[in-house]
């Protein structure tokens, strides 16, 4: 293949890992932007939904689409009520104080991850997609007659690709209309803004928080319900989720919801387009290097607020 139908290839990996990059960062920009936490188990959280997703897959047995759409219901609704918990026995107890936070949530993160190698083991696990079947991408050039259109050999994608990138799309869409039309988006919008007065007109603060962890929580397994048909669910794949996570809600913006949209698409896309001409470790030091010029040229990333 010549270089455009490699470089359209490299864009579709780039929005693949950018859909599931968004939901993962998505979780843990919300829970900064409206607790005021830096949750340092988040990458754990995403590897739990990979664990259950496995799980889940191997109990119902069946045609791949029954365990698949049993983990999508499962894991983060799992992965949530542990996040649940974890609010309430450990970051309730020391009133969210941020170094107390950060602590607490690299105990938990351990916690997980030990608990994941004694109950699912070492080794990586495949999970099924629920549909996989080959879809031949048109190329157009010009030519004696013209624009002239052909299939080159090779270039084709995977339908479950695409259908990872329109339910992170249906999600994000979905998460946009409720924090904006919604009671419940008011609600989190205004404990963001200010917990005191949040607090004043009666809204229970203490409930938001623990719903907001949960729901950052399920986000991360259900980006890892998505992307484990393509990867393989791991104990230690983790790591990766959180890094890049927090690269994205850095050059976004702590707490800004459309900025961490925005950094998921540059890092996810540019990930995808360098790993494919050049080398995955290559992309990650480029995004580290971005990080560390928006530090110093605009601390409060892309869509963040500057600081009162």
């Amino acid at each position: 293949m010549d270089f455009g139908p490699h470089l359209l290839l490299a864009m579709l990996e780039g929005a693949v890992g950018a859909a599931v990059l968004a939901l993962t960062a998505l979780g843990l920009s919300l829970v900064f932007g409206v607790m005021r936490v830096v949750n340092i188990a988040h990458g754990e959280f995403f590897m739990v939904g990979a664990v259950i997703a496995w799980f889940v897959a191997t109990l119902i047995g069946g045609h791949p689409a029954v365990g698949f759409v049993a983990a999508l219901a499962l894991a983060p609704l799992i992965a949530g009520l542990m996040a649940v918990l974890v609010d309430r026995l450990i970051l309730k107890p020391v009133a969210y104080d941020p170094e107390a936070t950060i602590v607490g949530t690299i105990g938990v993160m351990y916690i997980l991850q030990q608990t994941a190698l004694m109950t699912y083991g070492p080794e990586a696990r495949p999970v099924e997609p629920p549909f996989s079947h080959r879809i031949a991408l048109p190329w157009f050039e010009w030519g004696e007659n013209g624009l002239a259109m052909f299939y080159p050999w090779g270039l084709s994608t995977n339908s479950y690709k695409l259908f990872v990138i329109v339910a992170a799309v249906v999600v994000l869409l979905a998460f946009w209309a409720v924090m904006t039309r919604s009671k419940a988006g008011l609600i989190m919008r205004a404990t963001q803004l200010d917990r005191e007065t949040a607090l004043a007109f009666g809204i229970p603060v203490g409930r938001v928080y623990s719903i907001v962890f949960g729901l950052g929580a399920g986000f991360a397994a259900l980006a890892a319900v998505l992307i484990v048909p393509i990867q393989q669910a791991h104990y230690l794949m983790g790591h990766d989720p959180l890094l890049l996570s927090f690269i994205v809600v850095i050059i976004g913006g702590l707490g800004s919801v459309r900025g961490t949209v925005v950094a998921a698409l540059l890092i996810g896309m540019s990930d995808g387009i360098i790993s494919v001409f050049l080398s995955p470790t290559l992309s990650k030091i480029i995004a580290t290097l971005l990080v560390a010029l928006v530090l110093v040229f605009r601390p409060q990333g892309l869509f963040g607020k500057k600081p009162a």
